[in-house]
């Protein structure tokens, strides 16, 4: 492949808040891919819209969108149609399995279990790990990849995820350590990163995610980003 088909710009986005944000009772009754956005979900999927359209100086983007509901409304509301050809519905860009129907008190106690062994390696009863995500992730990476290819290809490309996934593909893009991984929090609902594509044909990102807990990233970790 031609280092000059790469795009210039690789967007990720975390849906909107969901219902779910605000009332984590509705897992039991709910299955997590049907769950909607809220208004202010909505809104805030406008609002990076309006951002990620002046990034884009208004040209042709490809996306791919997990097909949870969340992550399609919020497709929806950033108000780019104009822009995207065809959005493709990628289920390995999908939110981690935690369950089926869930049950609160449970998914809490897994929750603090989970942090005690490990974000990447533990794995949710009838769910997945964070390192199932990475697997899943990987694999939409070599999908990627052949598109770039494509001699339409378009300079734009978003992807509209979930916070967990987002930290992933970063993860396996950028090639950082389970530690460092471990010691970031999950972007903000509507909030965005961008791989942005440097003369050399690297990407580095717009931004870092913040960090909740004490890790000092490698020179070739904290070369991520601008």
């Amino acid at each position: 492949m031609g280092l000059s088909h790469r795009p210039l710009r690789i967007a990720l986005i975390r849906h909107g808040e969901s219902e779910a944000n605000l009332d984590k009772t509705l897992f039991e009754r709910m299955p997590d891919h049907a769950i909607p956005l809220t208004a202010r979900g909505h809104e805030q999927a406008a609002k990076a819209g309006r951002q990620l359209r002046e990034l884009f100086e208004n040209e042709p983007v490809r996306v791919y969108v997990s097909p949870y509901l969340r992550a399609r409304q919020t497709l929806d509301s950033l108000g780019l149609d104009d822009l995207i050809g065809s959005a493709r519905e990628e289920p390995r860009l999908r939110e981690q399995d935690w369950a089926n129907f869930q049950d609160t008190e449970d998914i809490e106690r897994q929750r603090k279990l989970r942090d005690s062994f490990g974000h990447f390696y533990y794995r949710f009863t009838h769910g997945e790990s964070g390192s199932d995500v990475y697997d899943r992730v990987s694999t939409f990476l070599e999908t990627m990849h052949r598109d770039f290819e494509a001699p339409d290809a378009p300079k734009n490309v978003l992807l509209v995820s979930h916070g967990l996934t987002m930290r992933l593909f970063c993860m396996r893009w950028f090639h950082w350590s389970v530690n460092f991984f471990e010691s970031l929090r999950n972007p903000e609902n509507g909030e965005t990163r961008v791989l942005l594509r440097q003369a050399d044909f690297r990407y580095k990102l717009d931004r870092p995610f913040e960090q909740w807990a004490s890790y000092q990233p490698t020179d070739l970790e904290r070369s991520a980003w601008l």
